[in-house]
């Protein structure tokens, strides 16, 4: 089980590793009686034995990464096999900000300021998988855009599994700083090649400052032998903009994690989400966001759309802090079950501590509108192709704030290719 052999592990680790790992000793894994798993169970992914240390030799060549890719020019590569980076596969042309895999970062003395002022800052330190990541992880990258600096290809972010023999664990680490003025887009993808289960614990620490942008789209479309544990960290100063987008198709289990500091005037936060599932898939949604400013404004859109056996979970919290006059802040989580084995657990919650604000929060659980299904099949539009359209068109309005178009072709046919929609000659695609 995976808990003895991170105790048999912590023998042969010492200094901060050690430390961080005696501490998710003493947290341990969550469980169901934790308020924040209660509909999440972990079970699955701990049950099983894992390799810490992944088998680097592997077979891919610029053709499987071509084939996840959506585009070959207009976007940078960052590729990582194994939990190794990959020169060859990967495709940068950042001129003026600074990348590094994080290992040679932690290496390079020019960035030692910076890691000593960013690394593991806002990552909250009391929870399991963030301490058990600072323990284990051995990828991920170090990016610092430098005030005013527009990159201007978005950069997709690869972490590859394959020909492992057997179950494997990885822990990504990711580091990103956007100065004042500065504009960066990122798209975030996992993927596992192997008939052997992956589990991914990955931490994200993102800091946005004066009057900067910062986008990272976290697309999930791996297969059903993977499991995927995310964190991600946003810290905004005044006059920010950050936006996290999660499309989640794939995987056996996922949990997305999102927690958004306010630290200025007039920030804006964006969150938005699609999922869509089926079989015994599991996406749990827990969002974040702290109001601590003034004058700023926070907008969360979720829609789910879940089958067979599915199960999606949606706990947003926005908290609004005394000071924090003005704030605007929507969540809104919308759901349909399709089958009677299908299961939402939502909860939107607002904990306001200001007197001067507009925030709201709602959702939905039900079924598809039988009226619009109805006027769509007097249409002579078949039962089934009425049902994937409607369906599409709940979903779809949960991605228009997508800059890249190219990404947001690429969700709109995962979209269409789950529910049966064929975008290309506007009816369905053969089951």
């Amino acid at each position: 089980m995976l808990l003895e052999q991170i105790e048999q592990y912590h023998s042969s680790i010492s200094g901060n590793r050690a430390e961080y790992l005696e501490k998710f000793l003493s947290i341990g894994f969550p469980a169901r009686k934790d308020e924040e798993y209660k509909y999440t169970n972990l079970k699955e992914i701990t049950e099983k034995d894992y390799q810490f240390t992944p088998k680097i030799a592997h077979t891919l060549t610029q053709d499987a990464i071509d084939g996840l890719a959506f585009g070959k020019d207009e976007f940078d590569k960052i590729v990582f096999v194994n939990g190794v980076f990959n020169q060859e596969l990967s495709s940068i042309s950042l001129d003026k900000a600074i990348f590094k895999p994080l290992a040679e970062a932690f290496e390079d003395i020019s960035l030692r300021t910076d890691l000593d002022q960013y690394f593991n800052k806002i990552a909250h330190q009391d929870l399991a998988f963030t301490n058990l990541n600072l323990a284990l992880f051995t990828s991920g990258f170090f990016l610092k855009v430098p005030k005013n600096i527009i990159v201007e290809r978005p950069i997709h972010l690869f972490y590859l599994s394959q020909n492992q023999d057997e179950n494997t664990i990885y822990n990504p680490r990711n580091l990103m700083i956007v100065e004042a003025g500065a504009k960066v887009e990122v798209i975030e993808h996992h993927y596992n090649f192997d008939e052997y289960f992956t589990f991914t614990n990955s931490i994200t620490e993102i800091f946005v400052y004066e009057n900067a942008k910062a986008d990272w789209h976290k697309l999930q479309n791996d297969t059903e032998k993977a499991y995927l544990i995310d964190h991600t960290f946003a810290k905004q100063e005044r006059d920010s903009l950050a936006t996290v987008n999660t499309f989640s198709f794939g995987g056996k289990l996922t949990r997305n994690n999102l927690d958004f500091i306010h630290k200025g005037e007039n920030i804006n936060s964006f969150m938005n989400g699609i999922t869509v599932i089926g079989g015994e898939q599991l996406v749990d949604h827990h969002t974040a966001v702290h109001h601590n400013e003034p004058n700023c404004e926070s907008y969360q859109n979720y829609k789910g759309v879940f089958d067979g056996n599915s199960k999606g979970v949606f706990n947003g919290k926005v908290f609004v802090d005394k000071i924090a006059q003005k704030t605007n802040a929507y969540q809104q989580n919308n759901n349909i079950l399709l089958s009677e084995g299908a299961e939402i657990n939502t909860k939107p919650q607002l904990e306001i501590f200001a007197d001067d604000v507009k925030c709201s929060h709602g959702c939905t659980v039900g079924q598809l509108d039988a009226d619009a299904l109805f006027y769509l099949r007097a249409r002579g539009i078949s039962k089934k192709e009425a049902r994937a359209l409607l369906l599409y068109a709940f979903a779809n309005d949960a991605m228009q704030n997508i800059d890249i178009e190219a990404l947001r072709t690429q969700v709109s046919k995962l979209l269409a290719n789950k529910l049966g929609v064929d975008l290309e000659v506007g009816g369905l695609e053969d089951e």
